[in-house]
């Protein structure tokens, strides 16, 4: 699908208005197996519940854009197809090789540039001004440490590196490619939830979100 970005005017890796063939990636695994980290605080039902409310409001930010979800479970597909994304099917390995297999696929289906995002944003709401981004963009965590969303070149051989520190060792990469890094702090993009902290925070206002005594305990 082919989409124009207008851009915000203070976004400075705006060159110019054209049109880009941009798709939203979202890798997604097991409801059932989600947000391990919040065992303590969150019953397994509860947070199957949570990981799948979260995955909505993702795919509902990607508005007009092709969505795809890359995942490996019939319950996630179903619920994929359900929202109107395509599924790409492979067996979990890793965020890693999920975000690269995805990346291939939308090369091969005629993509120029992948909007790769975490599948645990609450709060957002529109992924569409990354559409007609340049190089390589990184939407960090709030924390300036994860990489929440990831735009880049579908043909640049991108090796990703998520897990602690990804945005520093995605703008490395990036480096290595020659390609234009670009950190861009967005206030809704940049929550996720992995800690039972991390609920003590948004819960003001977010109140469909769990609450229990153990997190409430959390310092």
């Amino acid at each position: 699908m082919f989409n124009v970005w207008a851009g915000s005017p203070n976004s400075p890796w705006l060159t110019s208005l054209r049109l880009v063939a941009s798709a939203v990636l979202v890798p997604i695994k097991s409801f059932d197996l989600a947000k391990g980290r919040l065992a303590e605080a969150v019953p397994e039902a509860e947070r199957a519940k949570l990981a799948r409310t979260m995955a909505a409001t993702v795919l509902a930010a990607s508005k007009s854009l092709s969505t795809w979800v890359i995942c490996g479970d019939p319950d996630v597909a179903a619920f994929a197809v359900k929202r109107g994304a395509n599924v790409i099917w492979r067996e979990p390995r890793g965020l890693n090789h999920a975000a690269t297999e995805g990346v291939e696929v939308l090369q091969r289906e005629g993509f120029d540039r992948a909007i790769v995002c975490h599948a645990d944003l609450p709060l957002a709401t529109d992924l569409t001004w990354l559409a007609d981004s340049t190089g390589v963009v990184v939407v960090p965590d709030r924390r300036n440490d994860g990489s929440n969303v990831l735009c880049l070149p579908t043909n640049a051989g991108f090796c990703f590196g998520y897990g602690p520190g990804s945005a520093a060792a995605h703008r490395v990469e990036a480096d290595r490619l020659g390609l234009r890094f670009q950190l861009a702090p967005n206030q809704e993009l940049g929550w996720d939830v992995d800690l039972p902290e991390d609920l003590i925070a948004l819960r003001s206002s977010q109140p469909w979100l769990p609450t229990y005594q153990a997190c409430e305990a959390t310092p």
